[in-house]
Order: C-alpha cells, then structure tokens, then sequence
C-alpha cells in the first residue's frame, strides 16, 4: 500500500513538473494575440506572411515540440517552411523518423520484422497545406493559435496523442497571394469596397490555378509542398485545407463525391472515409454546425495537392464556408442552399446531418473549425497509428507487385522523338514526383515492338505506380450516374491530362515483364547532363525548329541584342540538313560570350556547322507583344505570362480599359488569351440569359474596352499588326465589326470566320476538357516545326467555320479535326460533330493578320506539344 502511495505521489510531482514546464515555456512565449496585436480571427483583422513566418519561428525557439525547415521559394522569392509539431521527444528524433517514413513508403523488400520494428518505432505524419488560395484566409490565420496550443498545452488527450503523430504544416501554400490579399484587404478596409475582390491573380501567375499544377509541377511553390510527399519527408497523411462559397454548408470532410480515380487503391478511399468521419463527429460534438460530407467535390483528376493520393498518401480535403476575407457576413436561412453532387438541396441528410441555419458568419467560426478538425485528424492518426504505419508499406508492396502482374508492365518512349527537349522535360518531372527511369543498353525485340538502345523506360513495378499509369496513357473518364441510365455525374474539371499525348512526345505501353529487357536497364541519373557537341572549329550554331526551347533561345538571344536569322527554305549544308523554320546564330566575338548566358537554359544540344549561314535565311525582328489581362482574376491570362517569361518573351501587359488611349502601334503583335467577351468589351460578366452579373470589384478595375476600343484594335490590324486570340475573346472579333475612317465615315466588315460553337451545343457537343486530334496545314509559317498531327486541349468551343472572303479580307484553315477520331484522351460527348470543322484559323484584314484558335494552345502549361502554334504566331510577318 505504501509503494502505491509512492508511485501515486511520483506520478502527481511529474505531472506537476509538467505543468511548471508547460506554465515556464508559455511565459516566453508571446501568446498570438501579444504579438499580432488582435486575436486571429478578429473581425478586420489579418496579418500578411512575414509576421506568421516570424511567430511560428519564436514558437519553434522556445519549444521542443516545435520545429522549422525551409522547404523552398515562392515565385516571388519569399522563403518558405514547413514546421513540425510533435512532442518533445519526436521532435528531436525527427531524422530517424524521417528514414523510417521513406523506408515503409518506397522499400517493397522489407522483411515482415523490419516492417513491424518500423511500425513500432515510427510515428504517423500528417502535413497539411494551408491557403493555396489566398483569398480562403482562414487557415493559415489559423495557424498561430494551433502553435501556441500544441507548444504549450497540458492537455493530456493531446499530449498523448503527439506522442504518435507529428502534425506538419506548411503555414502558407502561397506566400506571394497571402500578401497580396492582406495588402488589398486592409487597403480597401474602411471603404465601401471592403471585402471586394483582388483585382489581379493571388499569385505571380496563375491564382487558383496553383490547384491544378500537381502533375506538371511549374511553380516553384506547388514543387516545394510536393517534394515533401514526393521525395522527402513521405509523410502518411496529406490535408489541404481550403474554403468555398458562403451560401451552402459550413465545412466540407471526406469522403469523397464520385467520379473517383480507378487507378488508387481501395485501402485509400477506405482510409478517407475514417479520417472524414471522424471529423464530422468530432466537430459537431463540439457544437460545429453544417459539416458536410460526400459533397460536390469529386477526385478523379491529378492536378490538386491531393495529388498525392497517387503516391499512396491518405488525401483529405476540407473546406470552410467563407467571409468576405476579414469582413463578417450575415446569412439568412432562406439564403442557405445546396449545389452540386451530394446535396440536392439544404436540409437535413445523411450528407448533412446538423444544418447550420444561417445568422452571423465570422472569421473567428472560420478559426473555430479549422482547430476543431485540426484536434480531429490527430486523434485520429494517434488512435491508427500502427495500422496507417502498416497500410503504407502494404501499399508499396502491393503497387509493385501490381507492376509485375499486371498491364501495363512498362511504358516506352524513344530517345529519338520531334521534340527532343520535351521527352528531357517529361523523365525529369518523373524524377521530380519520385519515379525510377530507366534507359535500354541494349537493343530488344518483343512481339513486334523493337526497343532501341538509348530508349527511356519507366517500369510499372514501383510504389507510385498509380500515378505512373495515370499521366503515361490516355484518359478515359470514370463516368458516373445519378441513377441508372440516368444523368452522368459532370467531371468537376478536365478530363485529360496524358504526360505523353500533352507534350507531343510518342511512347507505347508492353503489358509483361520481360526478362531480356530487365537484364538491359540503366537506371537514369538526375540532373540530365548535356552533351557540349561544339568545337573550336563552330561557326555558326542551328536550333532546330522542331523544338520548343529553340524558340526560347531565338527569343532569348533577340532579347540581348544577338543577330538570329531564320531558315526561309530547307537546304543542306555538309551533311547536316537545315529545315525551314530553323533558327540560326553566327558565331562573332561579340555575341560568343552572350551566348554562354542562353545555353545554360538548353537541355539539347544544338548544331554546330563550321561556317558561317547566309544563303535562304532571313534577320529576325524582336515583336514587341502586348498581353491583355483583365482585373478579373485572369488566370489564362496569368498562364500566358508564365509562358512567356519562361521563354524569355518580352511582352507588356495592357488592361482592357487602357486600350482606348493606347497608341496600339508601338506594338507588332496583341494578345487575347481566353476570357469572356463581355468582360472585355464592357467590364462585367454577361450571362447565357443576356442578364448582366455586377462585378464585386471596385470600378476603377472594371474598365472594358468598348466599342471605341475595338474600333482601334481592328484599325491596328488593318494598318498591318497582328491579334492573337483564343477562347471566349475569339467572340469580340467574329461578326459584324468597322474601322473608323473620320468623325463623319467608317469601314464596316465582317471576317469570313464565324464561330459555330453555339449551334454544336445544341446539338449536344459537350467537352469540359479535352484532348482532340487535328490535322495541321503543312509548309505554312504558323505550323513550323510541327508535324502533319496533333492533340490539342479543348472546351469545346470556340469552332470555326469558313466562307469565302470579300474585298481585303482573307483566310486559312490551319488546323482542323479529323474526319473520325477526333477524341484523343479524356471525354467528348458527341465528339463526332466536330469532324471536319476548323480548329485554328488564320485571316487577313488589310495589311495585318488575326490568328484564331479554337483550342488553348499554352493551356496551365501543360500543352507544350502545340506551343509552338503559339511562338510561330509571335513571329508572323
């Protein structure tokens, strides 16, 4: 009895000790409310990315719980972070636990002791990326407060549950559209426009598109989240955590809605209904109304962070109803309603078991959420621990026994492709998303297919192997239905996303392991290296046209003021054969050392010649381009410039308001990425109804064009420039159009180009985002360096017909889909009326050119099999 007693009052000062320690740390530490000056969550209150970046840092130095790593750089150059809270003992054993998460995530050959020591010893990581939309501030204001709890709480629950779990957030999924928003917010703050929308992406380039970046990884943002899943810290559990609209339920939890990815495994999905319901329970027991589940949001496509699904990763999703960024909103009950899958309409259901009935909506509820199934995914990963620990290396295992008993068992592209820079760019995103690639060192002959030396192959016997088999074949859409026979379930975005097919690079798949081609591998090391084929003897120095990064250097050396000449006819020089449309550089002591600055970008080696070229080229001109960008969250337009820069294409960004007192003739080439036609011409959006939708922008940002506008960009035309547009703005140029000659007379004239997307509509054409065949006009100047096929990404519309032309206007079908097959990958409904029809035209008014595309030809740069549609356009003459 009295050695209970003993152990009773050892375990009450240990406790005590606690305490003390957990009181003595909390007394260093600034509580978020002392150091932001507010509470997170007060009414008109937000704090931008420095001051979080600096509050979690003061965390991590006071508390052993706490740690934090650079993890990269946003595109604008801010650092960023990931930070790790465990206990204490975790936190300082975090490299063993890192080796032990890789080793069960990506080891298919550890031995059933090895796996349970991991098991064991390991503990559950559960990363969450906060705000990748910047406008859903909630949960990185969040974030200080779930620090302060976690690095000085007492609570033994929680305590006991970071004894199993390591919570890691990165605080800011985009620093640069965080500061943005706050700027704006507190800018507009006070005036009547508080709570009105950004007027430019919340972000360097793309904006909400940052969640449709996962397969092709291009911002330097989404790379760094997604190394740590990739490459990294492997962690078990993935959440991204983001907010949606004010009118329908308070918060949305897993799982998900159909259609679903085929290609994971059903333990995922099944570990996506645990995690989810158990926040649906743990909040409403905290009192939290409106959570939803099974709602609206599907997950068959790869391009979110949840990407990491097809890694093995338990993907969640949660989303917040939201404010009007700081600005509470109120809400009444007959506002409330439901759209979408899941929901039919805003009552009580097995979806929504505790409706929120409306009144005051506050960013502090916002907060109040956010921690609530914060606490929830914690208990949760503490109460699995073994069996989420277990299910990862069951999972690596079991994919990579898929790869060896199942079709496809290798996917294979030759070394010698059109487009040599892109099969360079597509093994290394592979590598970038933790795939093994692999060359042949041998010739092999398999059933008819001859797999040369030098080949790349990418073996399907990985961990990964869902989302090898996901971006290497063509897409066919899990379509779904509300009943049988009934209604399909629409795709909530695109439907293609084919790795191979997008970038124009010819691979094939062999469905059996084959022992002489296992015996022939070489395993690819990363960074590739390039092969310097230049000699003292180099003259002159030739960029094939067929490859996209020799446009960027063609731009890259104008742009420093070195002579680059163009091939007007194929003709042959020694042994090499120049083609028309190559670009050529003669080497001379005063463009030899900027030529050093370009190469570094080129992942192909170019021709070396030994004299110099002057016979069938021609000087090029650098085009001065203006881009049109609106304030209307332009995210197409915001791709355009990502593309540019990233080619080194000067351009200058012109606003559609600005265009009526633009003098348009500083410029060669104009710019009009896809965007509603009424959004440029008047500034607010005009419905299928013919209503028109208020914008919620201050009106200095909501300047449209006008007709005066449109008068001068076809006057800009006439006098010989050259537009360039896809999409939607395709509509402000088609129809019924004048020139105004004098106060008194003008021009009026209609392009032989009507746009015949309406009527297919009708018809029942529907693509939500598609990969389509096209022929291409061959020995034409926009369609150099392509071959006499391609896939290009379309929405359906716009689609082109033709007439025959009046007076001084003129056309050309450059690119039109097939008379069958016209679906290359992903989903067409009633695909067929497109046989036949144009998909890019080019027409003459004047002295000039207008360039119309019926597809995107830079679409979220993913498209790069047909970039050069777009460059050649640049340079028409």
């Amino acid at each position: 009895m009295n050695n209970l007693k003993s152990l009773f009052l050892l375990i009450i000062v240990f406790i005590s000790f606690l305490e003390i320690t957990a009181q003595t740390d909390s007394v260093k530490l600034k509580t978020p409310e002392n150091f932001f000056g507010f509470q997170p969550g007060t009414d008109r209150s937000l704090f931008n990315y420095d001051p979080l970046i600096e509050y979690l840092q003061l965390v991590a130095d006071v508390s052993p719980r706490v740690k934090m790593i650079e993890i990269g750089e946003s595109p604008m150059g801010k650092k960023m972070y990931a930070t790790f809270f465990s206990s204490e003992e975790n936190i300082s054993n975090l490299d063993r636990l890192k080796h032990i998460n890789k080793e069960l995530a990506i080891n298919p050959n550890l031995s059933e002791n090895e796996v349970k020591t991991y098991t064991n010893e390991g503990k559950v990581f559960i990363m969450a990326a906060l705000s990748m939309h910047s406008t859903e501030v909630g949960p990185s204001q969040s974030a200080p407060l779930l620090a302060y709890e976690l690095a000085t709480t007492t609570n033994p629950k929680l305590l006991s549950w970071l004894d199993d779990v390591v919570y890691m957030i990165v605080p800011s999924h985009n620093p640069d559209g965080m500061d943005l928003v706050v700027n704006h917010y507190n800018q507009s703050k006070g005036t009547k426009y508080e709570g009105g929308n950004l007027p430019v992406v919340y972000h360097k380039y793309v904006g909400h598109d940052n969640n449709r970046d996962f397969i092709t990884l291009t911002q330097s943002d989404n790379l760094a989240v997604a190394r740590l899943y990739n490459k990294t810290w492997y962690p078990q559990v993935m959440v991204e955590k983001h907010q949606m609209g004010s009118y329908g339920p308070r918060y949305f939890v897993p799982p998900m809605h159909d259609p679903i990815a085929e290609n994971i495994d059903e333990r995922i999905w099944n570990w996506t209904w645990i995690f989810g319901s158990n926040m649906a329970t743990d909040m409403a027991a905290d009192g939290l109304a409106g959570v939803s589940q099974h709602y609206l949001f599907d997950d068959y496509w790869p391009g979110s962070t949840e990407t990491a699904l097809w890694k093995n990763v338990i993907g969640l999703l949660t989303e917040c109803a939201s404010v009007q960024f700081a600005k509470p909103i109120y809400v009444e009950k007959n506002e409330l309603r439901a759209s979408g899958k899941g929901l039919g309409e805003y009552k009580k259901s097995i979806n929504m078991p505790f409706p929120w009935n409306g009144g005051w909506w506050r960013l502090s509820d916002i907060i109040k959420y956010e921690l609530s199934s914060t606490w929830s995914l914690i208990k949760t990963g503490s109460i699995h621990k073994n069996e989420i620990l277990l299910n990862r290396n069951a999972l690596c295992k079991k994919e990579v026994k898929k790869g060896k008993t199942m079709a496809p068992a290798y996917f294979i592209m030759s070394h010698s492709q059109h487009d040599k820079g892109e099969l360079n760019g597509l093994i290394t995103l592979l590598d970038e998303h933790g795939i093994s690639v692999y060359k042949s060192f041998d010739k092999i002959q398999y059933k008819g297919r001859v797999i040369e030396k030098g080949d790349y192959i990418v073996p399907l016997a990985q961990p990964f192997r869902a989302f090898i088999k996901e971006v290497m074949e063509s897409q066919k859409f899990p379509a779904r239905h509300y009943t049988a026979g009934g209604e399909m379930i629409k795709p909530y975005d695109i439907t293609s996303w084919s790795l191979p097919l997008h970038r124009g690079v010819s691979s094939f798949q062999i469905d059996e392991v084959v022992d002489d081609l296992e015996t022939a591998l070489i395993k690819v090391e990363f960074p590739l290296l390039l092969d310097d084929e230049h000699s003292d003897n180099t003259k002159s120095i030739v960029f094939p046209v067929n490859r996209n990064e020799s446009f960027k250097m063609a731009f890259a050396a104008m742009s420093l003021g070195v002579e680059v000449l163009r091939v007007t006819e194929s003709y042959k020089v020694g042994e090499v054969i120049l083609q028309k449309g190559d670009f050529v550089i003669n080497i001379s002591k005063d463009n030899s050392g900027k030529l050093h600055e370009i190469f570094s970008e080129l992942t192909v080696s170019p021709v070396s010649l030994p004299e110099n070229i002057s016979n069938n080229v021609e000087k090029l001109e650098l085009p001065k381009i203006a881009l049109i960008e609106t304030n209307f969250h332009d995210m197409d337009a915001g791709w355009t410039r990502y593309i540019f820069d990233t080619y080194q294409i000067p351009f200058t960004i012109v606003k559609p308001g600005e265009v009526k007192e633009k003098d348009l003739s500083e410029f060669d080439v104009i710019v009009f990425p896809d965007n509603n036609k009424s959004i440029l011409l008047e500034g607010k959006y005009k419905g299928s109804s013919g209503t028109y939708s208020i914008p919620s922008y201050d009106p200095q940002f909501t300047k449209g064009i006008e007709k005066e506008g449109v008068q001068k960009l076809m006057k800009f035309v006439n006098d010989g420039g050259t537009i360039l547009s896809w999409g939607l703005s395709t509509g402000l140029f088609l129809g019924a159009q004048s020139i105004k000659i004098t106060e008194k007379e003008k021009e009026e004239f209609q392009l032989p180009v009507p746009d015949i997307s309406d009527n297919l509509k009708k018809k029942g054409l529907y693509a939500p985002g598609s990969l389509l065949n096209i022929d291409l006009k061959t020995d034409h100047p926009l369609t150099l360096g392509m071959q006499k096929t391609a896939k290009v990404f379309s929405r359906g519309r716009p689609v082109f017909s033709t007439s025959i032309p009046y007076f001084d206007t003129d056309r050309r079908v450059i690119a039109a889909y097939p008379d069958d097959n016209v679906l290359a990958s992903g989903y067409a409904k009633n695909n067929e009326l497109l046989e036949g029809k144009s998909a890019m035209v080019w027409a003459k008014k004047g002295k000039g050119n207008f360039v119309f595309y019926g597809f995107y030809p830079q679409f979220r740069a993913s498209t790069s099999g047909t970039y050069k549609l777009l460059f050649n356009a640049l340079l028409l003459k």
